[in-house]
């Protein structure tokens, strides 16, 4: 008894008890928490499968397949992912209207819980891109000089310097992004929607993606200064230069006319 008795008494000894029931909390806590967590997180996933394999039935299968494989009329769903689908049927491009060259954007068919359940059956059909998170698209993160450069290399051919969009061959275009959710934009560029290509992490990094995103938000909104003057759609030199060039001659030639109007009048007189 006199032996425990010093021991307690001990510098050390109620350091060592702390320690012991903070070992003792953190075990059961890492014994009993995770395991029920997961299995309700396991358990939510399932059902957002069962109900959007539901909604994929009635709205889906028809052109792609009963179970994603695709047909005559759709492409293959399977590995295309969850960031896909959120793309497409939250900007309205899916379900199809009619067929085309091109799916247009349009009003939605679904609610965002719907789109969320709908993504999480494709999702389940192999893997793919995930849905990103709002960290990885805020624009007031990314360096819009360097996304600048970025978008002029990899994205101004098809959707002009300040992404004004434009055509393309066989009937189709590339969207404007001026009024485009970050995120759509950021999903695009992971899953290439119809004639984009797509730009992986391997060949943009997620942080390039940012900053071509906060590039696009400084020159679209109403706050971003022309230095240059009249934007003309801000279509890019070529374009805005012919319009200068054939508005310039036409004003020169009206002005001629007139002069030389003038002048033959003056003399009659």
């Amino acid at each position: 008894m006199k032996k425990l008795s010093a021991r307690r008494r001990h510098p050390l000894a109620a350091l060592v008890v702390l320690l012991f029931a903070l070992a003792a909390t953190g075990g059961l806590y890492a014994a009993f928490t995770p395991a029920g967590e997961a299995k309700a997180d396991a358990s939510a996933q399932s059902l957002a499968i069962e109900e959007g394999k539901k909604l994929y039935d009635v709205g889906c299968s028809s052109c792609h397949g009963r179970g994603g494989e695709g047909g005559s009329d759709g492409p293959s769903l399977v590995g295309v992912g969850a960031a896909a689908v959120d793309f497409q049927v939250g900007t309205g491009r899916m379900p199809l209207q009619a067929p085309g060259p091109q799916a247009p954007e349009k009003p939605t068919a679904y609610t965002q819980a719907e789109i969320d359940q709908l993504a999480a059956y494709v999702a389940s059909l192999g893997p793919g891109p995930a849905v990103p998170e709002e960290s990885s698209y805020d624009p007031s993160q990314g360096d819009a000089a360097r996304g600048g450069e970025l978008f002029r290399t990899n994205c101004s051919q098809c959707h002009n310097f300040t992404g004004q969009g434009g055509a393309l061959t066989h009937g189709k275009e590339a969207p404007g992004l001026d009024d485009v959710n970050p995120r759509y934009i950021y999903e695009a560029m992971i899953t290439g929607p119809q004639a984009m290509p797509s730009f992986p992490d391997s060949t943009l990094p997620e942080d390039q993606k940012q900053d071509i995103i906060a590039w696009l938000h400084a020159v679209n909104t109403s706050e971003s200064p022309n230095p240059g003057g009249f934007s003309l759609g801000g279509y890019g030199p070529v374009s805005e230069g012919l319009f200068a060039w054939t508005f310039g001659i036409g004003l020169l030639i009206a002005t001629a006319v007139w002069i030389g109007a003038r002048t033959a009048k003056a003399r009659k007189s």
